[in-house]
């Protein structure tokens, strides 16, 4: 591994990044919650599951993963073959981090008739204990896909399988876990934002708490929240979602106003991801310079893992009918 006493700034930092990506035939990924001037070194920016997708099409060697570990993770599982790299292996996530996979697997035993619909913000580990794995835009067209007397265990976001029971009239097994990002906004100050701006309508993403659902003129995932900043009228949208993600409306719309629902402070500073934060220019260079922090995913753990990231996949394609995922069971060696 090299050492450098120095590190690159400014230009000659972005110049370095590029001649890397050159060297390395490297692809790099940003989500949305990513600082802007990630955002715009990348060669993708989009929600965790879109990126790996789009990274898995490449014919890169090295995929560079502006995210969080769980993204990355998925990244791996989809993409074996390809050297993953994180820029910061701390770059975690509060959902993970609620659901530890002995713990997951206990509850499991616990409702053995439940099949597991598990939100794609959770380990490695507890997408292989798990039936089907969701994402915030893919969640409403798998469920409906499940026979309605078919037990679920919903985890770990239990905002987002909340919003789901309601919207559907399920009742799934809920899961304790909540986004720190998400559960910080306070409805006492969305309502006094409301009262500034009355025309503007809320977008908010599903981790969001009831209290600031009720509010939202529009319910969606980064990517739909994003579809819905591009088509709404009027001038000025309050978006309930990590505020990163305004970076992208105002490159599309900069004609307009995008504001961020503010936190229990009274501005949007605590709903700012600590984690994605972790992830800067320099930890993206030495990343691609030293090929480290690298995932790696022992492969028996990650063909179980990308089972259920398959039968995501075929559902949400509509490939797998209606009603014909009821009542799976879990293998033994899980």
């Amino acid at each position: 591994m090299s050492v450098e006493t120095t590190l690159p700034t400014g230009t000659d930092l972005r110049a370095e990044i590029e001649r890397l990506r050159k060297e390395r035939n490297a692809v790099i990924l940003a989500h949305y919650y990513q600082k802007p001037e990630l955002q715009d070194l990348a060669d993708f920016v989009g929600d965790s599951l879109e990126l790996s997708r789009k990274a898995a099409e490449t014919d890169a060697d090295v995929i560079a993963f502006c995210g969080v570990k769980f993204m990355a993770d998925t990244a791996k599982i989809l993409s074996p073959e390809k050297i993953v790299v994180l820029p910061d292996m701390d770059a975690g996530c509060s959902l993970e981090d609620s659901c530890p996979p002995d713990k997951f697997r206990a509850f499991r035993e616990q409702h053995p008739d439940h099949i597991a619909l598990t939100y794609i913000n959770c380990s490695t580990e507890v997408k292989a204990l798990s039936d089907v794995i969701v994402t915030s835009s893919s969640a409403e067209t798998i469920l409906q896909q499940i026979p309605e007397d078919q037990p679920i265990i919903f985890g770990p976001d239990r905002h987002l399988g909340g919003y789901l029971n309601r919207k559907f009239n399920r009742d799934m097994l809920l899961w304790p876990g909540v986004c720190i990002v998400h559960e910080a906004f306070s409805e006492k100050e969305l309502m006094k934002l409301k009262e500034e701006y009355p025309d503007a309508p809320v977008a908010a993403h599903p981790e969001c708490p009831p209290h600031i659902i009720d509010h939202a003129d529009h319910v969606g995932s980064t990517s739909a929240i994003l579809q819905f900043a591009n088509t709404f009228d009027g001038d000025t949208l309050i978006v309930a979602t990590e505020p990163h993600i305004i970076h992208q409306m105002q490159k599309a719309l900069p004609e307009k106003n995008f504001i961020g629902a503010p936190g229990a402070d009274g501005n949007c500073n605590c709903n700012i991801c600590p984690y994605m934060a972790l992830n800067t220019m320099e930890k993206l260079y030495t990343c691609l310079r030293d090929l480290e922090p690298r995932i790696e995913i022992a492969e028996g753990l990650r063909l179980k893992a990308k089972r259920s990231l398959d039968n995501m996949l075929d559902m949400a394609a509509g490939t797998i009918g209606k009603g014909d995922l009821g009542r799976i069971k879990i293998s033994g060696d899980l």
